[in-house]
């Protein structure tokens, strides 16, 4: 990026890349949805907003695509997938570069999202060719039992202001080769960039030739049009990422209609730093996953429990590093820390750290930063909040750059207090102890859908199923079987004698 394009107004650059990305001037100007950029706080778009009336028409093109996308043998789908995989490494830099203006991430990062996207795109792909069903042991002769796996239905995807792009492509990927048209409702935080992915999505469809219509949909509003994909009966698979708040008010509907839920909840994510750690490597494994992303990450470490004998020194290497870590514009040079989505995100922060104060906690840190962009724009320092005791706001999630730190004295103790919380995201251990590190991963060890040792909580790749338990949801998305959650699975049996016989010995003769 020259220093002429890291200079130009946020407002000026954001219209520059929608218009390399494919995106019509009309789908972002003159509309009812204000668009700030978090790195500046200057109204970057007016995006115009869908209805509910066509919100359900979407939906309705997505349903009468299945019928003919289910047809279109696996192999095939995943041609289209492979195509998308294409035009996003030829798209990869300016939405990266989107994704940094509208989200707030340091370039690094706002590239590593769109590789996350080619990266399940690649293992689609050949995931279309390995969708097996089980042959099956019958206990009657002659007979052949077996299991088989058709596409599911209409799959709709909502997605979180902080992974603004991945999160739709961990779903689309999948869902696309086992058959399912998406229909997607980004946060109302940034648009801009699914209109964008929507762009690049066209050309794919348009490469690929025959693709009904509606396969992919998008959505664009607030809540209200979010809450029309949840409630239509044709969408039989939803993909939901925010706050264990949306999920409680999300899955009961979903069940209501008996509808497949995928939710991708809070994570008030924990790490263990043992006395046996690296403590070098540990450092730096906790500086990234606390300070990343500015917190805004659901897998960010907001919790770290220190053993005694180590604490006097890995915490105050660690406060200096907070204090020394470079805030400000993400497009800068050498900044790690960028801005937070919004000003509701920064008070939060200043409540739970005014709430760590009143019950004796040494904070250091949290301020804001002054002087850069306007007053809309929240760039704050990040915060490490020394507690005496695993109690207060650290047991609920804050999102923003709050990284709480207790001591412990056994292993024992510090397993309960990591555990008790609603969340179970995602959560590590820093540890050279065999020991230690097997007991962390056992059954009555760490609780979460995620358990790392020696490296943090966040940094998931794709080859491996992302998703957590408890308040978290229990949702799985990428790797593994996770294929499974945008498909329906039939038990098929095949007689292939001349006679009929019940299994369990059932007799049942009408004679002749």
């Amino acid at each position: 990026m020259s220093e002429a394009q890291t200079s130009l107004p946020v407002a000026t650059e954001v219209a520059q890349l929608l218009q390399r990305l494919g995106v019509s001037r009309s789908a972002h100007t003159g509309g009812e949805l204000t668009v700030r950029s978090p790195v500046s706080g200057e109204v970057v778009a007016q995006v115009p907003q869908t209805s509910p009336a066509e919100a359900t028409a979407v939906i309705g093109r997505a349903h009468e695509a299945f019928k003919a996308w289910r047809k279109v043998p696996a192999p095939r789908r995943g041609e289209l997938v492979r195509l998308l995989g294409e035009e996003l490494r030829a798209a990869k830099a300016d939405l990266g570069r989107l994704v940094t203006l509208e989200a707030g991430k340091i370039p690094s990062e706002g590239a590593g999202e769109v590789q996350e996207m080619i990266d399940i795109c690649d293992f689609a792909v050949g995931l279309s060719r390995q969708i097996y069903g089980l042959t099956l042991a019958t206990e009657r002769a002659e007979h052949r039992m077996m299991e088989t796996w058709h596409p599911l239905g209409v799959c709709g995807v909502i997605s979180a202001f902080n992974f603004p792009v991945a999160v739709w492509s961990w779903n689309a990927a999948l869902a696309l080769v086992c058959g399912d048209p998406v229909v997607w409702k980004p946060s109302e935080k940034t648009p801009l960039t699914a209109l964008a992915v929507h762009a690049i999505a066209q050309r794919a469809l348009e490469r690929f030739g025959d693709a009904p219509e509606g396969l992919l949909g998008l959505l664009l509003g607030q809540r209200d049009i979010g809450e029309v994909l949840v409630d239509d009966h044709r969408v039989p698979v939803l993909s939901a990422t925010g706050s264990t708040a949306m999920g409680r008010q999300v899955g009961p509907k979903l069940a209501a209609r008996f509808a497949r839920a995928i939710l991708e909840l809070g994570g008030n994510n924990a790490a263990i730093v043992t006395p046996s750690a690296d403590l070098d490597l540990a450092l730096r494994g906790i500086a990234f996953a606390a300070m990343g992303t500015a917190g805004q990450r659901c897998t960010t470490l907001r919790r770290l429990f220190v053993h005694e004998s180590v604490y006097e020194q890995l915490v105050p290497k660690l406060a200096k590093v907070y204090g020394n870590v470079q805030v400000g514009d993400p497009r800068a040079a050498g900044t790690l820390v960028g801005p937070l989505i919004d000003r509701t995100a920064f008070d939060g922060m200043q409540k739970a750290l005014s709430e760590s104060r009143e019950i004796g906690a040494k904070v250091h840190g949290g301020q804001r930063v002054e002087g850069i962009g306007t007053s809309d724009a929240y760039y704050v320092r990040p915060a490490l909040v020394e507690l005496k005791s695993h109690e207060g706001p650290v047991l609920r999630e804050t999102f923003a750059p709050i990284l709480y730190v207790v001591r412990y004295s056994s292993l024992d103790e510090a397993i309960e207090q990591h555990n008790a919380v609603g969340a179970g995201l995602s959560s590590s251990i820093f540890t050279l102890n065999m020991r230690e590190a097997e007991r962390f991963m056992s059954s009555s060890g760490s609780d979460c859908g995620i358990a790392n040792v020696n490296i943090g909580p966040s940094g998931a790749e794709i080859g491996g199923a992302f998703g957590g338990e408890k308040e978290t949801g229990g949702g799985r998305e990428a790797g593994s079987d996770s294929w499974k959650a945008y498909m329906r699975r039939a038990t098929n049996t095949i007689n292939y004698s001349t006679a009929l016989p019940l299994a369990q010995g059932v007799t049942f003769d009408i004679g002749d």
